[in-house]
Protein backbone atom coordinates (compact mmCIF):
# COMPACT_ATOMS: atom_id res chain seq x y z
CA UNK A 1 0.00 0.00 0.00
CA UNK A 2 1.03 3.56 -0.71
CA UNK A 3 2.13 6.35 1.78
CA UNK A 4 -1.28 8.01 2.17
CA UNK A 5 0.11 11.12 4.23
CA UNK A 6 3.43 11.50 2.20
CA UNK A 7 1.70 11.57 -1.07
CA UNK A 8 -0.70 13.92 0.09
CA UNK A 9 2.24 16.50 1.59
CA UNK A 10 3.56 16.35 -1.71
CA UNK A 11 0.15 17.57 -3.57
CA UNK A 12 -0.16 20.52 -0.87
CA UNK A 13 3.23 21.53 -1.63
CA UNK A 14 3.28 21.38 -5.16
CA UNK A 15 -0.45 22.75 -5.39
CA UNK A 16 1.90 26.10 -3.84
CA UNK A 17 3.88 26.68 -7.14
CA UNK A 18 1.91 29.17 -9.38
CA UNK A 19 -0.91 30.27 -7.21
CA UNK A 20 -2.21 33.95 -6.33
CA UNK A 21 -3.87 34.35 -2.82
CA UNK A 22 -7.59 33.81 -3.35
CA UNK A 23 -7.02 31.95 -6.78
CA UNK A 24 -6.24 29.06 -8.42
CA UNK A 25 -2.68 27.58 -10.00
CA UNK A 26 -1.30 29.02 -12.58
CA UNK A 27 1.42 27.31 -13.90
CA UNK A 28 1.56 27.72 -17.64
CA UNK A 29 4.38 25.45 -20.14
CA UNK A 30 7.74 27.22 -20.31
CA UNK A 31 7.09 29.66 -17.41
CA UNK A 32 9.01 29.98 -14.26
CA UNK A 33 5.76 28.37 -12.01
CA UNK A 34 6.11 25.26 -14.52
CA UNK A 35 10.18 25.23 -14.10
CA UNK A 36 9.37 25.66 -10.55
CA UNK A 37 6.99 22.66 -10.33
CA UNK A 38 9.26 20.03 -12.45
CA UNK A 39 12.29 21.22 -10.02
CA UNK A 40 10.16 19.76 -7.35
CA UNK A 41 8.80 17.14 -8.80
CA UNK A 42 12.69 15.87 -9.92
CA UNK A 43 13.21 16.24 -6.22
CA UNK A 44 10.64 14.08 -5.38
CA UNK A 45 11.67 11.35 -7.79
CA UNK A 46 15.24 11.46 -6.34
CA UNK A 47 13.52 11.06 -2.59
CA UNK A 48 12.08 7.83 -4.43
CA UNK A 49 15.48 6.39 -5.91
CA UNK A 50 14.89 7.09 -9.46
CA UNK A 51 17.42 8.34 -12.05
CA UNK A 52 15.98 11.22 -13.40
CA UNK A 53 16.76 12.83 -16.64
CA UNK A 54 14.49 15.61 -18.78
CA UNK A 55 14.36 14.81 -22.74
CA UNK A 56 13.94 16.77 -25.48
CA UNK A 57 10.83 17.81 -25.53
CA UNK A 58 11.29 18.99 -21.78
CA UNK A 59 9.52 15.73 -20.52
CA UNK A 60 10.65 15.25 -16.78
CA UNK A 61 11.47 11.40 -16.26
CA UNK A 62 12.20 9.56 -13.31
CA UNK A 63 13.34 5.83 -14.13
CA UNK A 64 13.44 2.37 -12.11
CA UNK A 65 15.34 0.00 -13.47
CA UNK A 66 13.82 -3.96 -14.06
CA UNK A 67 15.85 -6.47 -13.75
CA UNK A 68 15.76 -7.87 -17.43
CA UNK A 69 17.83 -5.61 -19.59
CA UNK A 70 16.28 -6.48 -22.63
CA UNK A 71 12.35 -5.53 -21.29
CA UNK A 72 10.32 -2.98 -22.58
CA UNK A 73 9.19 -0.13 -20.51
CA UNK A 74 6.30 0.52 -18.28
CA UNK A 75 5.01 4.40 -18.77
CA UNK A 76 3.15 6.05 -16.12
CA UNK A 77 3.03 9.69 -15.26
CA UNK A 78 0.79 12.91 -16.32
CA UNK A 79 1.40 16.43 -16.35
CA UNK A 80 2.29 19.55 -13.97
CA UNK A 81 1.33 22.32 -15.87
CA UNK A 82 -2.06 23.93 -15.60
CA UNK A 83 -4.62 26.20 -17.23
CA UNK A 84 -5.35 29.63 -15.99
CA UNK A 85 -6.72 29.88 -12.92
CA UNK A 86 -6.94 25.84 -12.03
CA UNK A 87 -6.78 23.45 -9.59
CA UNK A 88 -4.72 21.72 -7.94
CA UNK A 89 -5.27 17.73 -8.72
CA UNK A 90 -5.45 17.91 -12.57
CA UNK A 91 -2.36 16.12 -13.18
CA UNK A 92 -0.26 16.60 -10.45
CA UNK A 93 -1.87 13.85 -8.88
CA UNK A 94 -1.20 11.08 -11.69
CA UNK A 95 2.71 12.18 -11.40
CA UNK A 96 3.29 12.22 -7.46
CA UNK A 97 1.02 9.22 -6.91
CA UNK A 98 3.45 7.67 -10.06
CA UNK A 99 6.32 8.59 -8.08
CA UNK A 100 4.57 7.46 -4.73
CA UNK A 101 4.11 3.63 -6.16
CA UNK A 102 8.01 3.33 -7.34
CA UNK A 103 8.97 4.98 -4.07
CA UNK A 104 7.09 2.25 -1.96
CA UNK A 105 8.53 -0.71 -4.77
CA UNK A 106 12.06 0.60 -4.04
CA UNK A 107 11.49 0.70 -0.36
CA UNK A 108 10.31 -2.78 0.10
CA UNK A 109 13.11 -4.05 -2.23
CA UNK A 110 10.23 -5.15 -5.00
CA UNK A 111 11.93 -5.73 -8.35
CA UNK A 112 9.99 -5.87 -11.48
CA UNK A 113 11.14 -7.61 -14.86
CA UNK A 114 10.37 -4.24 -16.85
CA UNK A 115 11.66 -0.75 -16.02
CA UNK A 116 9.29 1.44 -15.01
CA UNK A 117 9.45 5.19 -15.77
CA UNK A 118 7.24 8.01 -14.54
CA UNK A 119 6.82 10.85 -16.82
CA UNK A 120 5.82 14.86 -16.20
CA UNK A 121 5.26 15.50 -19.37
CA UNK A 122 5.59 18.79 -21.56
CA UNK A 123 2.88 21.07 -21.61
CA UNK A 124 -0.71 18.44 -21.85
CA UNK A 125 -3.43 21.36 -21.08
CA UNK A 126 -2.51 23.47 -24.37
CA UNK A 127 -3.39 26.84 -22.33
CA UNK A 128 -0.30 29.00 -23.49
CA UNK A 129 -0.07 28.10 -27.39
CA UNK A 130 -3.55 27.10 -27.89
CA UNK A 131 -2.11 23.67 -28.73
CA UNK A 132 -1.38 20.65 -26.39
CA UNK A 133 0.38 17.20 -25.08
CA UNK A 134 3.61 18.73 -26.57
CA UNK A 135 5.57 16.55 -24.63
CA UNK A 136 3.66 13.23 -25.62
CA UNK A 137 3.41 13.80 -28.95
CA UNK A 138 7.88 13.94 -28.83
CA UNK A 139 7.53 10.77 -27.13
CA UNK A 140 5.24 9.43 -29.65
CA UNK A 141 7.39 10.94 -32.79
CA UNK A 142 4.47 13.02 -33.85
CA UNK A 143 5.52 16.15 -32.87
CA UNK A 144 6.08 18.21 -35.93
CA UNK A 145 8.50 21.14 -36.57
CA UNK A 146 5.56 23.57 -38.56
CA UNK A 147 3.74 22.87 -34.65
CA UNK A 148 6.43 24.54 -33.11
CA UNK A 149 5.41 27.64 -34.70
CA UNK A 150 2.12 28.22 -32.79
CA UNK A 151 2.44 31.11 -30.78
CA UNK A 152 0.94 32.65 -27.62
CA UNK A 153 -0.74 35.73 -26.94
CA UNK A 154 2.24 37.50 -26.73
CA UNK A 155 3.71 36.16 -29.59
CA UNK A 156 5.93 33.73 -28.74
CA UNK A 157 6.44 30.83 -30.64
CA UNK A 158 6.94 27.05 -29.06
CA UNK A 159 10.29 26.72 -31.07
CA UNK A 160 11.27 30.16 -29.19
CA UNK A 161 10.20 29.01 -25.65
CA UNK A 162 12.20 25.63 -26.33
CA UNK A 163 15.32 27.91 -26.96
CA UNK A 164 14.32 30.23 -24.29
CA UNK A 165 14.62 26.93 -21.61
CA UNK A 166 17.51 25.31 -23.14
CA UNK A 167 15.75 22.65 -25.20
CA UNK A 168 17.05 22.71 -29.31
CA UNK A 169 13.95 22.35 -31.38
CA UNK A 170 15.77 20.53 -34.35
CA UNK A 171 16.00 17.95 -32.01
CA UNK A 172 12.56 16.81 -30.98
CA UNK A 173 13.21 13.64 -33.01
CA UNK A 174 15.42 12.17 -30.27
CA UNK A 175 12.67 12.14 -27.57
CA UNK A 176 10.58 9.86 -29.57
CA UNK A 177 10.18 6.06 -28.63
CA UNK A 178 10.01 2.53 -30.47
CA UNK A 179 6.81 0.45 -30.13
CA UNK A 180 9.24 -1.93 -28.86
CA UNK A 181 10.25 -0.25 -26.40
CA UNK A 182 7.36 0.18 -24.78
CA UNK A 183 5.08 -2.06 -23.10
CA UNK A 184 2.42 0.05 -21.99
CA UNK A 185 1.12 3.34 -20.63
CA UNK A 186 -1.04 3.99 -17.28
CA UNK A 187 -2.19 6.82 -16.00
CA UNK A 188 -4.01 8.28 -12.65
CA UNK A 189 -6.18 11.02 -12.89
CA UNK A 190 -9.39 13.24 -11.65
CA UNK A 191 -12.59 12.42 -13.60
CA UNK A 192 -13.36 15.52 -13.94
CA UNK A 193 -17.10 15.00 -13.58
CA UNK A 194 -20.11 13.47 -11.57
CA UNK A 195 -20.46 10.09 -13.04
CA UNK A 196 -18.03 8.13 -10.22
CA UNK A 197 -19.93 10.32 -7.46
CA UNK A 198 -23.02 9.55 -8.27
CA UNK A 199 -22.21 5.94 -8.39
CA UNK A 200 -20.56 6.67 -4.93
CA UNK A 201 -17.26 5.17 -6.20
CA UNK A 202 -13.63 6.48 -4.96
CA UNK A 203 -12.35 4.85 -8.61
CA UNK A 204 -13.13 3.54 -12.00
CA UNK A 205 -11.69 2.00 -14.99
CA UNK A 206 -11.61 4.56 -17.96
CA UNK A 207 -12.90 2.91 -21.13
CA UNK A 208 -12.05 5.05 -23.89
CA UNK A 209 -11.05 8.49 -23.93
CA UNK A 210 -13.05 11.07 -26.62
CA UNK A 211 -11.09 12.93 -29.39
CA UNK A 212 -11.17 16.88 -29.21
CA UNK A 213 -11.38 19.29 -32.23
CA UNK A 214 -10.46 22.41 -32.18
CA UNK A 215 -11.02 25.29 -34.28
CA UNK A 216 -10.76 28.88 -34.55
CA UNK A 217 -13.65 30.98 -36.66
CA UNK A 218 -12.33 34.03 -38.17
CA UNK A 219 -15.06 36.29 -38.73
CA UNK A 220 -14.06 39.68 -40.70
CA UNK A 221 -17.32 42.02 -41.09
CA UNK A 222 -17.58 46.10 -41.52
CA UNK A 223 -16.02 48.32 -38.98
CA UNK A 224 -18.93 51.58 -38.61
CA UNK A 225 -20.16 54.11 -35.76
CA UNK A 226 -22.76 52.46 -33.48
CA UNK A 227 -24.57 55.45 -33.87
CA UNK A 228 -24.63 56.43 -37.39
CA UNK A 229 -24.85 52.98 -39.04
CA UNK A 230 -28.63 51.92 -39.97
CA UNK A 231 -29.42 47.91 -38.68
CA UNK A 232 -29.99 47.30 -42.26
CA UNK A 233 -27.08 47.89 -43.77
CA UNK A 234 -24.22 46.88 -40.89
CA UNK A 235 -21.79 43.83 -41.59
CA UNK A 236 -21.46 42.93 -37.66
CA UNK A 237 -19.06 40.32 -37.40
CA UNK A 238 -20.13 39.53 -33.21
CA UNK A 239 -23.38 39.12 -34.27
CA UNK A 240 -22.86 36.76 -37.00
CA UNK A 241 -20.34 35.08 -34.08
CA UNK A 242 -23.48 34.94 -31.99
CA UNK A 243 -25.28 33.29 -34.63
CA UNK A 244 -22.46 30.54 -34.84
CA UNK A 245 -22.15 29.98 -31.10
CA UNK A 246 -26.23 29.52 -31.11
CA UNK A 247 -25.59 26.78 -33.71
CA UNK A 248 -22.41 24.98 -32.50
CA UNK A 249 -24.83 24.82 -28.99
CA UNK A 250 -27.29 23.48 -30.74
CA UNK A 251 -26.01 20.69 -32.83
CA UNK A 252 -23.64 19.46 -30.56
CA UNK A 253 -26.71 18.76 -27.77
CA UNK A 254 -28.24 16.62 -30.62
CA UNK A 255 -26.57 13.80 -30.33
CA UNK A 256 -26.53 13.37 -26.73
CA UNK A 257 -22.56 12.08 -26.69
CA UNK A 258 -21.11 15.62 -28.50
CA UNK A 259 -19.67 18.56 -26.87
CA UNK A 260 -19.13 22.04 -28.06
CA UNK A 261 -17.43 25.01 -26.27
CA UNK A 262 -16.70 28.30 -27.34
CA UNK A 263 -14.38 29.13 -24.34
CA UNK A 264 -12.45 31.89 -25.89
CA UNK A 265 -13.96 35.47 -28.04
CA UNK A 266 -11.55 37.92 -28.88
CA UNK A 267 -13.88 41.32 -30.36
CA UNK A 268 -12.20 44.32 -32.30
CA UNK A 269 -11.76 47.11 -32.58
CA UNK A 270 -13.73 46.05 -29.22
CA UNK A 271 -14.72 50.52 -28.33
CA UNK A 272 -18.16 50.41 -26.59
CA UNK A 273 -19.70 52.55 -29.57
CA UNK A 274 -18.14 51.02 -32.51
CA UNK A 275 -19.75 47.77 -34.46
CA UNK A 276 -17.37 44.81 -34.52
CA UNK A 277 -15.13 44.53 -38.07
CA UNK A 278 -13.43 40.97 -36.84
CA UNK A 279 -14.27 38.13 -34.06
CA UNK A 280 -12.29 35.99 -33.61
CA UNK A 281 -13.89 32.41 -31.39
CA UNK A 282 -12.45 28.94 -30.61
CA UNK A 283 -14.82 25.88 -30.52
CA UNK A 284 -13.44 22.83 -28.65
CA UNK A 285 -15.71 19.87 -30.11
CA UNK A 286 -15.86 15.77 -28.51
CA UNK A 287 -17.00 13.30 -28.72
CA UNK A 288 -16.07 9.76 -27.67
CA UNK A 289 -16.93 8.16 -31.82
CA UNK A 290 -15.08 10.20 -34.48
CA UNK A 291 -18.01 9.49 -37.08
CA UNK A 292 -20.17 11.43 -34.97
CA UNK A 293 -18.11 14.06 -34.14
CA UNK A 294 -16.64 14.78 -37.57
CA UNK A 295 -20.91 14.82 -38.46
CA UNK A 296 -21.06 17.82 -36.12
CA UNK A 297 -18.28 19.57 -37.07
CA UNK A 298 -19.32 19.46 -40.71
CA UNK A 299 -23.09 20.57 -39.83
CA UNK A 300 -21.26 23.29 -37.79
CA UNK A 301 -19.30 24.83 -41.36
CA UNK A 302 -21.92 24.77 -42.94
CA UNK A 303 -24.53 26.78 -41.13
CA UNK A 304 -21.50 29.19 -40.01
CA UNK A 305 -20.96 29.90 -43.95
CA UNK A 306 -24.76 30.29 -44.29
CA UNK A 307 -24.90 33.05 -41.31
CA UNK A 308 -21.81 34.95 -42.64
CA UNK A 309 -22.94 35.00 -46.29
CA UNK A 310 -26.57 36.21 -45.32
CA UNK A 311 -24.75 38.96 -42.96
CA UNK A 312 -21.64 39.96 -45.03
CA UNK A 313 -19.44 38.42 -43.17
CA UNK A 314 -15.89 37.14 -44.49
CA UNK A 315 -15.56 33.73 -42.62
CA UNK A 316 -12.05 31.76 -42.03
CA UNK A 317 -11.96 28.40 -40.11
CA UNK A 318 -8.38 26.94 -39.22
CA UNK A 319 -8.11 23.80 -37.40
CA UNK A 320 -5.95 24.17 -34.41
CA UNK A 321 -5.96 20.21 -33.51
CA UNK A 322 -7.28 17.56 -34.29
CA UNK A 323 -7.37 13.94 -32.09
CA UNK A 324 -8.44 10.91 -32.50
CA UNK A 325 -10.62 9.36 -29.78
CA UNK A 326 -9.08 6.29 -28.14
CA UNK A 327 -9.81 3.05 -27.17
CA UNK A 328 -8.20 2.15 -23.54
CA UNK A 329 -6.44 -0.99 -24.45
CA UNK A 330 -7.30 -4.87 -22.67
CA UNK A 331 -3.99 -5.01 -21.66
CA UNK A 332 -3.84 -2.21 -19.16
CA UNK A 333 -8.05 -2.76 -19.04
CA UNK A 334 -7.41 -5.90 -17.84
CA UNK A 335 -4.38 -4.91 -15.33
CA UNK A 336 -6.49 -2.34 -13.68
CA UNK A 337 -9.28 -4.62 -12.65
CA UNK A 338 -6.49 -7.30 -11.11
CA UNK A 339 -6.08 -4.19 -9.06
CA UNK A 340 -9.13 -3.07 -7.87
CA UNK A 341 -10.27 -6.77 -7.53
CA UNK A 342 -6.89 -7.41 -4.77
CA UNK A 343 -7.84 -4.27 -3.17
CA UNK A 344 -11.54 -4.96 -2.61
CA UNK A 345 -12.83 -2.27 -4.88
CA UNK A 346 -15.68 -2.41 -7.88
CA UNK A 347 -14.46 -2.55 -11.01
CA UNK A 348 -17.11 0.36 -13.06
CA UNK A 349 -16.24 0.95 -16.08
CA UNK A 350 -17.01 4.86 -17.56
CA UNK A 351 -15.06 7.19 -20.69
CA UNK A 352 -13.25 9.72 -20.36
CA UNK A 353 -14.82 12.92 -22.10
CA UNK A 354 -11.25 15.00 -21.50
CA UNK A 355 -8.57 14.36 -23.49
CA UNK A 356 -5.11 13.39 -22.26
CA UNK A 357 -1.74 12.30 -23.38
CA UNK A 358 -2.40 8.62 -23.44
CA UNK A 359 -3.99 9.65 -26.84
CA UNK A 360 -1.09 10.81 -28.16
CA UNK A 361 0.50 7.43 -27.51
CA UNK A 362 -2.25 4.86 -28.77
CA UNK A 363 -0.10 4.00 -31.94
CA UNK A 364 2.80 3.55 -29.83
CA UNK A 365 1.73 1.11 -27.16
CA UNK A 366 -1.29 -0.35 -24.88
CA UNK A 367 -2.56 3.03 -23.30
CA UNK A 368 -5.13 3.01 -20.34
CA UNK A 369 -6.57 5.22 -17.26
CA UNK A 370 -7.70 5.04 -13.92
CA UNK A 371 -10.16 7.78 -12.61
CA UNK A 372 -10.59 8.96 -9.15
CA UNK A 373 -13.93 10.56 -8.36
CA UNK A 374 -14.07 14.41 -8.12
CA UNK A 375 -16.18 16.57 -5.61
CA UNK A 376 -19.43 17.66 -7.60
CA UNK A 377 -17.28 16.86 -11.04
CA UNK A 378 -15.32 20.52 -10.73
CA UNK A 379 -12.07 20.96 -12.80
CA UNK A 380 -10.26 23.58 -14.44
CA UNK A 381 -11.05 25.67 -11.31
CA UNK A 382 -9.93 26.42 -8.36
CA UNK A 383 -12.97 24.36 -6.43
CA UNK A 384 -11.31 21.53 -8.39
CA UNK A 385 -11.45 18.64 -5.14
CA UNK A 386 -10.63 15.00 -4.49
CA UNK A 387 -10.37 13.98 -0.91
CA UNK A 388 -7.62 12.35 0.34
CA UNK A 389 -9.06 8.69 0.83
CA UNK A 390 -9.86 9.00 -2.91
CA UNK A 391 -6.27 9.67 -3.66
CA UNK A 392 -4.84 6.66 -2.07
CA UNK A 393 -7.28 4.49 -3.23
CA UNK A 394 -6.52 5.39 -6.78
CA UNK A 395 -2.74 5.59 -5.69
CA UNK A 396 -3.20 1.79 -4.58
CA UNK A 397 -4.84 1.06 -7.62
CA UNK A 398 -2.34 2.69 -9.97
CA UNK A 399 0.56 1.27 -7.45
CA UNK A 400 -0.66 -2.77 -8.45
CA UNK A 401 -1.79 -1.83 -11.69
CA UNK A 402 1.71 -1.21 -12.60
CA UNK A 403 3.04 -3.76 -10.82
CA UNK A 404 1.02 -6.29 -13.11
CA UNK A 405 2.04 -4.79 -16.04
CA UNK A 406 5.69 -4.33 -15.09
CA UNK A 407 5.64 -8.42 -13.84
CA UNK A 408 6.89 -8.43 -10.16
CA UNK A 409 9.97 -10.47 -9.27
CA UNK A 410 8.76 -13.73 -6.83
CA UNK A 411 10.07 -14.81 -3.98
CA UNK A 412 11.23 -11.25 -3.48
CA UNK A 413 12.27 -10.16 0.14
CA UNK A 414 10.22 -7.18 1.32
CA UNK A 415 10.93 -5.14 4.32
Amino acid sequence: MINKERLWSRLQFLSEIGKKESEGVTRLSFTPEERAAKDLVATFMKEAGLKVREDEVGNLIGRKEGFNPEASVVLTGSHVDSVFNGGNFDGPLGVLAAVEALQVMNEKGIETEHPIEVIAFTDEEGARFSFGMIGSRGIAGTLTQDELLNKDKQGISIAEAFVANGLQPEAIGKAALKPEEVKAYVELHIEQGKVLEGQNLSAGIVSGLAGPLWLKFILEGEVGHAGATPMSIRHDALTAAARVMLVIEAEAAKTGTTVGTVGQVQVNPGGINIIPGRVEISLDLRDINEVVRDEVEAKIREQAEQICEAQGVKLTIEDLQRVAPAPCSDIVKNAAKEAFEKLGLESYYLPSGAGHDGMQLMDLCPIGMIFIRSKNGISHDPAEWSSKEDCADGANVLYHTVLNLAVQKVNVTTN
